[in-house]
Order: structure tokens, then sequence, then C-alpha cells
């Protein structure tokens, strides 16, 4: 969904039509509807309300995003634009080259958003210089999360190598246990692709072949091994998988129907939502040491209505309040994104996020963050294509790959 899409003036008149909201109220869309979700975003409508402003919640299911965003582009042409949108990343520079966002400068001076957010953060929520977005916290998108009681039950050890990984889902597979919980959907397969890439090739590799789009990286020999990696391990999804919602999948793990499962960060929202507590009744390890950032961030269309600017405002402030960012970041399953936030009262896996997000040899991006969105869904469909196509060899995925690549030239 490219905002050059849309006119100009529809999307003016459809910001206008903010103003007609309550004093004070910020209609906030969104796509947190899971269980862990929902109970994160009623920890920032609870602040909010608490500091006499009203959340007016607008939920748009659908874990990647994609409805959401259709719904706002449709709501911005109608005439009834929300007060804040979440947002994908490369669609922040994309709706604020047509000049319908709201300058956030006075916020992010006030709070000192240049010094507490990790500078790769930052700048991507400026267009020209100028910040036009709030983030709320980082994910980290190349989690292992695992179910003690079927490693027990199979005798088999937590992976953290992807030797480690097969010789354990080979066990699980042996117990009567579906080894990796997966929902078939495109951004799933390729997030799978991504936690692949940096465990087989490392950070190096990763940042060369996935954010650079280095010819050479992407036709290597290492490629080659992830491609073949990445195919293994849908050998030990089930049948059922193709079309499952993530959080699903996370719930059979959760019922130990599944010993493990590569999901974000965003997956420990449903076991805490579950009154699971990490390193008791669900692990988390990290196969490859690197941290693939991702993260949820909003956007304020330009309003005129001085009440409801104060209430954009201050929701902008809001995500950022160091006790709010504990709150929520513990419901949510991510991390805080101010870095002097202190995590110590934060569960073990957060804990082991937060050290690795603070080492910036450790980050490397989510590609959904720094390429544009058109790339983006170009690419996921390959990925998924080709986990879903056995016949289709490795030189056919990358000739495809590199055609995907092309596709917002």
């Amino acid at each position: 969904m490219a905002m050059t899409r849309i006119s100009i003036a529809l999307a003016v008149a459809g910001l206008m039509g903010a103003t007609l909201a309550h004093a004070g109220e910020v209609e906030v869309l969104h796509w947190w509807t899971s269980g862990g979700e929902a109970k994160a975003a009623a920890a920032l409508k609870a602040t909010m309300e608490a500091k006499g402003h009203t959340w007016k919640d607008f939920a748009v299911a659908g874990g990647a995003g994609d409805a959401a965003m259709t719904v706002l582009k449709s709501r911005v042409v109608s005439g009834n634009a929300p007060a804040a949108a979440q947002i994908k990343g490369p669609s922040i520079q994309e709706w604020a080259r047509e000049g319908v966002l709201a300058n956030m400068d006075d916020v992010a001076k006030a709070n000192q958003w240049d010094s507490l957010l990790p500078k790769a953060i930052a700048d991507g929520l400026k267009y020209q210089g100028h910040y036009v977005a709030a983030p709320v916290n980082v994910h980290r998108v190349n989690w292992l999360w695992a179910n003690p009681e079927a490693f027990k039950k199979a005798g088999a050890k937590v992976p953290t190598t992807w030797d480690e990984f097969f010789v354990a889902a080979e066990a699980l597979k042996k117990a009567g246990i579906i080894p990796v919980a997966h929902g078939g959907q495109n951004w799933q397969d390729f997030t799978t692709f991504e936690s692949v890439a940096l465990g087989v090739g490392g950070p190096e590799f990763y940042k060369k072949a996935l954010v650079q789009l280095d010819p050479a990286s992407l036709k290597g020999a290492t490629m080659q091994k992830v491609l073949t990696t990445f195919k293994h391990v849908k050998d030990y999804t089930d049948k059922n998988a193709p079309g499952r919602d993530w959080n699903l999948a996370t719930a059979m793990v959760i019922k130990g129907e599944a010993g493990m499962q590569l999901m974000g960060d965003w997956a420990k929202g449903e076991f805490n939502a579950a009154g699971q507590t990490a390193g008791k009744e669900y692990g988390c390890a990290i196969v490859g040491q690197s941290y693939v950032m991702g993260g949820d961030v909003f956007v304020f269309p330009k309003i005129s209505n001085p009440d409801q600017i104060a209430a954009q405002d201050l929701l902008a402030k809001t995500f950022l309040d160091p006790e709010t960012q504990v709150k929520f970041n513990t419901k949510k399953g991510s991390i805080p994104v101010r870095t002097d936030v202190d995590v110590s009262s934060m569960d073990p896996c957060a804990q082991t996020g937060a050290k690795l997000l603070a080492d910036p040899k450790h980050q490397a991006p989510n590609i959904s963050i720094v390429v544009p969105a058109s790339v983006v869904g170009a690419v996921e469909d390959v990925v998924s294509q080709f986990w879903n196509t056995p016949a289709m060899s490795i030189d056919d995925f990358i000739a495809k790959y590199a055609v995907a690549l092309k596709s917002d030239l």
C-alpha cells in the first residue's frame, strides 16, 4: 500500500475528518488482537485514561498488519482518519512524503529521544530530519521458544545451534510430539528465513545478503547452506500449518502439542497471558547471537483540534515513559526501546535480549524496517514459494529472489 497512490486532496480531507472526534480523545488503530497483545494495549489505554485522556480502541486483526494498513488507507480516503496509527517501518516515509503526518519534534526534544533511542531506530522514525513517528518497543524476531516438558519427554535439550536444532527435532518427532509449531503465512515463513539466515550465516552475511542485497552474498555457498537448512526446518512442521495464525502456533507449544516455535518475542506475551513463567513452563533460546530488530511504531496524522493534538503528544510521551516501557513490554513480550530503562524486574528472556541490543555489533535490522514495503512483499512471496514447493531448486529461488529485489525500481 503506497501512500503515493492516494491523492493528496483525499488524504487531507481524511485527516481533517479526525477533528470530529471528542476533545482529548485519541482513536488508536492497531493490530494487537492476540491475548498477550490485547493485554499490552489495555495497559497503554489505562495509562492514557489515568492522565485524563480517552483511548478509543480500533483494533484490526492480522499479525502482520496488512489488514490494518488497508483499513488505514480506507479511513484516510473516506475522510475519517484515526488520530494515531500503528504502522510498518518503511511506510513511515511513504506517508510522510504526502505531508499528512504531524511533526513530533517538540515531544522528541522535550523527552530526549535522540540520546535515549538506538540510532538505527531513531533514524527510521524521521523524515527529512524531523520525527514523524514514535516507537513503543523493540522486538527480537529470531527467538526459539520451547516447552520444557516436551523436551523432557523426548530426552532432548533445547538447541542453541542448527545442528542441535535438528537433533532435538528428530527426538521430538520420535516421541510423538510435533517438533516445530509453524503458521504457514508469508510473513511467518519469512521471519523463519531471517532466523535461519542469521543463525547459519552470522551477522555480516545477514547484513550483506538481506539488508545490503549484495549479489555475491546472495549467490554464494553460505546462501546455499542457509536455504538447505531453511527447507529442512519445514520437514519438522505439521500438515495443518498452512494458514495458521502465529498465536495458534504458540498455543501448540503452550499446550505441549509441539516442542518448539521459531517466532519473535511477541510470542512471549502469549506464554505470559497463559500464566506461564519463563524458565519454568516455557523456555527461550538464541540460535545465532545477533538481535534481529523489529518493533511497534505509531504515526500521528495532522489534526486541528488543540485538545486532540495535546492527547496525541501525551500518547507519544506515554509510549516512552520509563514505567510504561516496563509495564507494556512485560505484557507484550518485547523489551524497552529506551536504552536507559532498568529491565532487572523483567524476565530472563527480556534481560538477555536487552543485553544483546545494547551491543551494536549484535544489532541486525528486521528486513521489513529497512527496505520498501513493495520489496518486502515480493521477497516474502518468493521465500514462501520456496518453503512450500519441494521441487523448487535453490538456483530457481535465487533467480526469483533477485527479480523480487528489483520490484521497487
